[in-house]
């Protein structure tokens, strides 16, 4: 064959080729996304916890906001990596149990900057005990949201 034929047909292949993977890649992809959509629309009622939002756990979420808690924390994932993910908090220092876990807080918030050798210092935000408990109210209900076992281990 000659040079001039071969580059003719690699070019009407070429066409052809981009064309269908066009077509195929964009069809492959509305489908995924149709297929993701439907499957996390019907897997979020399972997994959230809006039967337990009280007035307490909305003001706690504006302790959390007001103090820029995110800023060195993280909650589900989603924040800063200074200080650890406070999302399973309740489990890992209360042992699931709310007296326990809201006396801790308190304790824990109140001695706040410890002067331990080489430990991050957490800042005193000298939160009043109606703030500190809808803080905890806030990170036991974070708590018993279903995240697939996120964090993957107890201590964030």
């Amino acid at each position: 064959m000659s040079d001039k034929m071969t580059d003719n047909m690699n070019e009407r292949m070429t066409r052809r080729m981009s064309r269908n993977i066009y077509i195929g890649g964009s069809l492959f992809s509305i489908l995924l996304l149709v297929g993701l959509t439907v499957d996390t629309v019907r897997q979020v009622p399972k997994r959230e916890n809006r039967v337990n939002l009280t007035q307490e756990v909305a003001m706690g979420k504006h302790v959390w906001e007001k103090n820029n808690c995110i800023g060195c924390h993280t909650i589900l994932g989603e924040g800063a990596y200074y200080a650890p993910e406070l999302g399973n908090v309740f489990q890992r220092r209360g042992g699931s149990d709310k007296t326990a876990f809201k006396t801790y807080l308190a304790g824990w918030m109140s001695a706040q900057p410890l002067q331990e050798p080489g430990r991050r210092k957490m800042p005193q935000f000298n939160l009043s005990a109606e703030e500190v408990n809808n803080m905890a109210e806030f990170l036991i209900w974070t708590s018993q949201i279903d995240t697939n076992n996120w964090p993957p281990n107890i201590e964030g």
